[in-house]
């Protein structure tokens, strides 16, 4: 069986929206698919144009499972309050090869606007 993913991955263009009032929420997250035989331990770090970068955010993904963490969320975050409104990177090591997609659900406008994209 071969294995699907990698270690490392950048996902540039960040943004946490605020949850504006509409039924779904405003929000961003990353998606981790872990298809090894063992867990996968990720480290995050986050970039911002000014100021230092931070790390201490720790991600777990259990083998053969899906996870979604949520940017907006105090405990996937680590305790790390995500500025809302302020473009930042994000930098994720693991332990096992993994998949990362991105999503950011923006609903500051009428038209609501959903994307997702493949982390590199």
């Amino acid at each position: 069986m071969s294995v699907v993913g990698k270690k490392n991955w950048i996902i540039p263009d960040c943004e946490l929206p605020p949850e504006g009032e509409g039924v779904l929420k405003g929000h961003e997250s990353v998606i981790i698919v872990n298809d090894t035989k063992k867990k996968a331990v990720i480290k995050v770090k986050l970039y911002f144009a000014d100021k230092e970068a931070y790390e201490g955010i720790v991600w777990t993904v259990d083998p053969q499972k899906v996870r979604c963490f949520r940017m907006n969320n105090l405990d996937d975050m680590c305790g790390f309050k995500v500025p809302l409104e302020t473009q930042y990177a994000m930098k994720i090591e693991s332990s096992q090869p993994v998949v990362i997609q991105y999503g950011r659900l923006d609903n500051r406008q009428t038209n609501l606007a959903y994307y997702t994209t493949m982390a590199y």
